[in-house]
Protein backbone atom coordinates (compact mmCIF):
# COMPACT_ATOMS: atom_id res chain seq x y z
CA UNK A 1 0.00 0.00 0.00
CA UNK A 2 1.48 3.72 -0.54
CA UNK A 3 1.28 6.76 1.12
CA UNK A 4 -1.54 8.12 -1.17
CA UNK A 5 -3.86 4.94 -0.48
CA UNK A 6 -4.03 6.40 3.09
CA UNK A 7 -5.04 9.56 2.54
CA UNK A 8 -7.23 10.58 4.83
CA UNK A 9 -9.65 14.04 4.39
CA UNK A 10 -10.39 16.39 7.29
CA UNK A 11 -13.85 14.81 7.20
CA UNK A 12 -12.49 11.51 7.80
CA UNK A 13 -13.29 10.34 4.28
CA UNK A 14 -10.86 8.73 2.25
CA UNK A 15 -9.19 10.40 -0.72
CA UNK A 16 -9.98 7.09 -2.37
CA UNK A 17 -13.41 6.75 -1.64
CA UNK A 18 -13.81 10.41 -3.30
CA UNK A 19 -12.13 9.05 -6.04
CA UNK A 20 -13.95 5.93 -6.73
CA UNK A 21 -16.88 8.22 -6.49
CA UNK A 22 -16.13 11.31 -9.07
CA UNK A 23 -18.52 10.75 -12.27
CA UNK A 24 -16.73 9.09 -15.31
CA UNK A 25 -19.77 8.37 -17.54
CA UNK A 26 -22.40 10.47 -16.02
CA UNK A 27 -23.62 7.67 -13.39
CA UNK A 28 -24.35 9.58 -10.36
CA UNK A 29 -22.17 8.01 -7.63
CA UNK A 30 -22.14 10.89 -4.69
CA UNK A 31 -23.84 10.39 -1.21
CA UNK A 32 -25.30 13.07 0.76
CA UNK A 33 -21.76 13.33 2.82
CA UNK A 34 -20.23 14.50 -0.63
CA UNK A 35 -22.85 16.82 -1.64
CA UNK A 36 -22.41 18.62 1.72
CA UNK A 37 -18.46 18.48 2.75
CA UNK A 38 -16.52 21.08 1.85
CA UNK A 39 -13.21 19.02 1.91
CA UNK A 40 -15.29 16.25 -0.12
CA UNK A 41 -16.38 19.53 -2.61
CA UNK A 42 -13.28 20.33 -3.07
CA UNK A 43 -11.29 17.14 -3.42
CA UNK A 44 -13.63 16.37 -6.11
CA UNK A 45 -12.97 19.57 -7.99
CA UNK A 46 -8.81 18.92 -7.97
CA UNK A 47 -9.79 15.71 -8.60
CA UNK A 48 -12.03 16.20 -11.72
CA UNK A 49 -9.04 19.08 -12.67
CA UNK A 50 -6.50 15.90 -12.52
CA UNK A 51 -8.49 13.50 -14.22
CA UNK A 52 -9.11 16.26 -17.36
CA UNK A 53 -5.30 17.02 -17.23
CA UNK A 54 -4.44 13.29 -17.10
CA UNK A 55 -6.80 12.59 -19.88
CA UNK A 56 -5.89 15.17 -22.34
CA UNK A 57 -1.98 13.99 -21.57
CA UNK A 58 -2.93 10.53 -22.48
CA UNK A 59 -4.67 11.62 -25.38
CA UNK A 60 -1.70 13.33 -26.95
CA UNK A 61 0.10 11.16 -29.73
CA UNK A 62 3.80 11.50 -28.82
CA UNK A 63 6.83 10.71 -31.74
CA UNK A 64 10.61 10.59 -30.90
CA UNK A 65 12.02 14.09 -31.64
CA UNK A 66 13.08 14.81 -35.14
CA UNK A 67 16.35 14.89 -34.06
CA UNK A 68 16.70 11.30 -32.85
CA UNK A 69 17.94 9.47 -35.68
CA UNK A 70 21.03 11.48 -36.39
CA UNK A 71 21.64 11.28 -32.27
CA UNK A 72 21.72 7.88 -32.70
CA UNK A 73 23.60 7.68 -35.72
CA UNK A 74 26.35 9.72 -34.85
CA UNK A 75 26.68 7.23 -31.78
CA UNK A 76 26.79 4.00 -33.97
CA UNK A 77 29.44 6.62 -36.29
CA UNK A 78 31.62 7.02 -33.28
CA UNK A 79 31.67 3.50 -31.92
CA UNK A 80 33.30 2.09 -35.46
CA UNK A 81 36.95 1.24 -35.37
CA UNK A 82 39.60 3.71 -35.58
CA UNK A 83 42.44 1.82 -37.65
CA UNK A 84 43.09 3.99 -40.61
CA UNK A 85 45.40 6.88 -39.82
CA UNK A 86 46.23 10.35 -41.28
CA UNK A 87 49.33 12.33 -40.77
CA UNK A 88 48.62 15.82 -40.26
CA UNK A 89 51.02 18.41 -41.45
CA UNK A 90 53.09 20.23 -38.53
CA UNK A 91 55.79 22.49 -38.16
CA UNK A 92 56.47 20.82 -35.06
CA UNK A 93 58.81 17.57 -35.05
CA UNK A 94 57.08 14.80 -33.98
CA UNK A 95 54.14 13.11 -35.79
CA UNK A 96 50.45 13.71 -35.46
CA UNK A 97 48.27 11.27 -36.75
CA UNK A 98 44.00 11.34 -36.90
CA UNK A 99 41.61 8.51 -37.74
CA UNK A 100 39.75 8.75 -40.60
CA UNK A 101 36.94 8.23 -39.03
CA UNK A 102 37.17 11.11 -36.62
CA UNK A 103 38.34 13.50 -39.82
CA UNK A 104 34.71 11.64 -41.34
CA UNK A 105 32.74 12.41 -38.72
CA UNK A 106 33.78 16.10 -38.55
CA UNK A 107 33.00 16.14 -42.35
CA UNK A 108 29.94 14.60 -41.99
CA UNK A 109 28.71 17.13 -39.03
CA UNK A 110 29.93 20.37 -41.07
CA UNK A 111 27.21 18.91 -44.12
CA UNK A 112 25.05 17.89 -41.26
CA UNK A 113 25.28 21.74 -40.40
CA UNK A 114 23.27 22.38 -43.64
CA UNK A 115 19.32 22.83 -43.82
CA UNK A 116 17.64 20.08 -45.14
CA UNK A 117 20.93 17.92 -45.55
CA UNK A 118 21.94 14.39 -43.57
CA UNK A 119 25.51 13.21 -44.52
CA UNK A 120 25.54 9.75 -44.84
CA UNK A 121 28.63 8.01 -45.42
CA UNK A 122 32.05 9.54 -45.65
CA UNK A 123 35.24 7.91 -47.80
CA UNK A 124 38.69 9.24 -47.01
CA UNK A 125 41.48 8.30 -49.17
CA UNK A 126 44.79 9.36 -48.62
CA UNK A 127 46.70 11.05 -51.84
CA UNK A 128 50.47 11.68 -52.44
CA UNK A 129 50.94 15.31 -50.71
CA UNK A 130 50.87 15.05 -46.54
CA UNK A 131 48.10 16.78 -45.21
CA UNK A 132 45.49 16.44 -48.15
CA UNK A 133 43.04 13.93 -48.70
CA UNK A 134 40.02 12.85 -51.59
CA UNK A 135 36.47 12.88 -50.32
CA UNK A 136 33.43 11.34 -51.28
CA UNK A 137 30.46 11.63 -49.44
CA UNK A 138 27.14 10.66 -49.92
CA UNK A 139 23.86 12.57 -48.69
CA UNK A 140 20.27 12.44 -48.00
CA UNK A 141 18.19 15.72 -48.14
CA UNK A 142 14.62 16.74 -47.32
CA UNK A 143 12.62 17.14 -50.44
CA UNK A 144 10.49 20.11 -48.84
CA UNK A 145 13.33 22.45 -48.10
CA UNK A 146 16.14 21.12 -50.39
CA UNK A 147 17.50 23.64 -52.75
CA UNK A 148 20.38 23.32 -55.63
CA UNK A 149 22.08 26.20 -53.72
CA UNK A 150 22.80 23.10 -50.46
CA UNK A 151 25.08 21.08 -51.97
CA UNK A 152 27.62 24.51 -53.00
CA UNK A 153 26.86 25.38 -49.15
CA UNK A 154 27.75 21.58 -48.13
CA UNK A 155 30.75 21.68 -50.46
CA UNK A 156 31.81 24.85 -48.55
CA UNK A 157 30.98 23.61 -45.11
CA UNK A 158 32.94 20.39 -45.68
CA UNK A 159 36.17 22.24 -46.84
CA UNK A 160 36.17 25.17 -44.23
CA UNK A 161 36.04 22.22 -41.73
CA UNK A 162 38.34 20.32 -43.18
CA UNK A 163 40.96 23.18 -43.38
CA UNK A 164 39.70 25.29 -39.64
CA UNK A 165 39.13 21.94 -37.70
CA UNK A 166 40.83 19.22 -38.57
CA UNK A 167 44.20 21.40 -40.40
CA UNK A 168 43.45 18.95 -43.95
CA UNK A 169 43.42 20.11 -47.58
CA UNK A 170 40.84 18.23 -49.35
CA UNK A 171 41.92 17.73 -52.80
CA UNK A 172 38.72 16.55 -54.56
CA UNK A 173 35.50 16.58 -52.87
CA UNK A 174 32.42 14.32 -54.53
CA UNK A 175 29.58 14.36 -53.21
CA UNK A 176 26.25 12.29 -54.22
CA UNK A 177 22.98 13.07 -53.23
CA UNK A 178 21.30 9.28 -52.92
CA UNK A 179 18.12 9.53 -51.02
CA UNK A 180 15.48 11.54 -49.96
CA UNK A 181 13.61 12.01 -46.55
CA UNK A 182 10.44 14.33 -45.24
CA UNK A 183 11.34 16.54 -42.82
Amino acid sequence: MSDAQGYVLSCGRKMETVWERLDPDGTDLTDTHDLTCEHCSEARQNLVILQEVTGELASEEIGPPLTLTGRIMSAVRAEVRRHHMLALPGAEPGAVQISEQAVAAVLRCAADSVDGVRARHCRISVTDRKGAVDVEMSLAVAYRRFSADAVDEVRERVRAAAAARVGIVLVRLDLTVEDLYDA
